[in-house]
């Protein structure tokens, strides 16, 4: 619809994962608000980021800041995220 922001699934892999490397892209990309979303993770990767954007400019712009310029970031992938089929962020929790 009209007026929704688009959203992205990425995973990215650095280059060096020493502590420094892994703190340095943790705080890179708090501090954006684009990212909704960061999992660091184990397999393909090193990253999952949720992510949402106005429009595809600004996503270009996203991945300029976050990846294409971050000498540390040794690749990316995005998809686009087509449907939200569900959307929650709560653990149920059988406290009995």
């Amino acid at each position: 619809t009209l007026g929704q922001k688009m959203a992205f699934i990425i995973i990215v892999e650095l280059e060096r994962q020493g502590v420094q490397q892994l703190n340095e892209f943790r705080f890179m990309v708090s501090e954006d608000e684009r990212v909704q979303q960061c999992y660091f993770i184990t397999g393909q990767g090193d990253f999952t980021l949720i992510c949402s954007s106005r429009d595809i400019e600004d996503f270009e712009d996203l991945t300029q800041i976050l990846f294409i310029t971050n000498p540390n970031v040794k690749w990316f992938r995005t998809s686009l995220v087509m449907e939200r089929t569900k959307v929650s962020l709560e653990v149920p929790l059988d406290i009995t």
